[in-house]
């Protein structure tokens, strides 16, 4: 038959600390499945930059937002390859600022796809003297070698 002891000081600090282990094991992770509000937190606040620096006027700073590599790829009326040839396109585009007038955009969703690239689907909107052209965009953006997300893919239509 078995008795009932007294707990001694060490089977109880093991049974505490297996506990504890337990507690912790058991707390939900993010693993590489899911998607980070940071992330996407970071992500909107890209895309906010670029709208800022496009209603100020600088197409320069809005460029800022894209990935600086020969790889980029824009996909609008034509396709574009590389982030000099999209500066270029868009200066050549929007040649000063009543061209480029106020920019919105609407995001849609922003999916996760791995843990360094998410999907950004959006509609933009430009709010110009005599029209407000506006389309839906795809962005496909990545987080670069330094940390910072950066747009590597971007068709608007």
């Amino acid at each position: 038959m078995y008795t009932l002891q007294p707990p001694n000081a060490m089977n109880f600090r093991l049974a505490f600390l297996a506990y504890i282990a337990l507690l912790i094991g058991c707390q939900p992770q993010r693993s590489a499945n899911q998607p980070s509000a940071d992330d996407i937190a970071a992500i909107r606040s890209v895309l906010a930059k670029q709208v800022n620096a496009w209603n100020e006027g600088n197409i320069d700073a809005f460029m800022e937002g894209y990935w600086k590599s020969d790889s980029l790829l824009f996909i609008g009326s034509k396709i574009t390859y590389g982030w000099d040839s999209t500066l270029v396109r868009y200066k050549k585009s929007y040649p000063d600022k009543a061209t480029m007038g106020q920019l919105r955009f609407d995001i849609m969703r922003v999916d996760f796809v791995s843990t360094d690239n998410y999907l950004v689907t959006g509609r933009y909107t430009l709010l110009r003297a005599n029209d407000q052209p506006t389309g839906i965009f795809t962005l496909w953006v990545k987080r670069d070698n330094n940390g910072a997300w950066v747009v590597v893919y971007d068709h608007t239509s």
